[in-house]
């Protein structure tokens, strides 16, 4: 490789945590230090930046962390690095450490804020897609997704064991924020009856004729797995109205939560997680800026940062029919 365009950089984690980030971050630090680039840890995202929380880091500083969910240099929401004044302190002190680029870990909101940073200042930037919602333009899929997608998958799988011990409806509420991916494949491989997501219109005629369909063929529990951005209602809301037309059903809700956020990275997880991260800064060596790096038909691709903002990975109709199909 010709002689880097970038000779000391800083690695960040930002915004809701994903398993896989400490992949990612080990990957950014041993490729920096394989070709001689100075790497620093910005602990707690963008807020680090502004108050000067910059940690030198070599090989040995991520040593035995990429089985670790979370992020060992911990994330935050900064709210003064939406200032200009914030973000002013925040170059301040790459120049004071000499910085001359940024890989920053994370989703849209840490996107965004990089792409502010370097249009400001000219600070160099690459984002790495970190998030379980998998909702960023660019990339088959974000560190954390496959993760999240298992671990809401076997949540599932223990709450069929009881919906059909005592003949039960459940109503699962999985995250995605306003995107449906884990909704979607999670509901797919647990065999649901229904799954609501955002991307599509869903009707409560259409689920309530869902259930009278599955009585038909003798079925007596069922799961219906929901997206938490579903505009049709709540996770309760379908509830009680399920319980309204069907009076005799035994109803429960299950919100999963924040469980899918944590927990040892898969292995696809962990194996994204360093293309992604060595890609990061061998793109950076390169002259690559205002880019995102992802996986394309498992290949290493750059993506205007703009552009993984602002459009959005489209849901595969393919997979929504096939839900349709095997429910019954």
């Amino acid at each position: 490789m010709k002689e880097s365009a970038v000779k000391k950089i800083a690695v960040l984690t930002s915004g809701g945590d994903a398993p896989g980030m400490n992949a990612a971050l080990r990957a950014v630090v041993r490729t920096a230090n394989y070709y001689n680039i100075e790497c620093y840890g910005v602990r707690e995202g963008y807020n680090g930046l502004i108050h000067d929380e910059f940690l030198k880091m070599g090989a040995r500083s991520v040593k035995n962390i990429i089985n670790q969910g979370g992020t060992i240099l911990k994330s935050a929401r900064s709210m003064e690095f939406k200032t200009k004044e914030g973000r002013q302190k925040a170059y301040d002190n790459c120049v004071k450490h000499g910085v001359d680029a940024l890989v920053c870990i994370g989703g849209d909101g840490t996107f965004t804020g990089a792409k502010i940073f370097n249009e400001e200042f000219g600070i160099k930037v690459l984002g790495v897609p970190g998030t379980i919602d998998n909702d960023i333009f660019g990339t088959d899929n974000t560190i954390g997704y496959d993760t999240a997608l298992n671990t809401a998958m076997e949540a599932i799988d223990k709450i069929r064991d009881t919906a059909t011990s005592h003949n039960r409806v459940f109503f699962v509420e999985v995250m995605g924020r306003d995107a449906g991916f884990i909704a979607l494949n999670s509901g797919l491989a647990t065999g649901a009856l229904d799954i609501l997501i955002p991307e599509k219109k869903d009707s409560i005629d259409e689920l309530f004729a869902n259930f009278r369909s599955a009585e038909k063929t003798g079925k007596a529990s069922s799961i219906v797995v929901v997206a938490e951005g579903e505009k049709l209602a709540n996770v309760y809301e379908l509830a009680e109205k399920t319980k309204k037309e069907f009076p005799d059903y035994d109803i429960r809700v299950a919100i999963l939560g924040h469980m899918q956020r944590g927990g040892s990275p898969s292995c696809a997880d962990r194996v994204l997680a360093s293309r992604l991260g060595y890609g990061a800064v061998t793109g950076l060596m390169e002259g690559q800026t205002n880019v995102m790096a992802g996986m394309r038909s498992n290949d290493v691709v750059y993506t205007p940062i703009e552009e993984a903002i602002k459009k959005h990975n489209e849901i595969n109709q393919d997979l929504l029919l096939i839900s349709e199909i095997l429910a019954i």
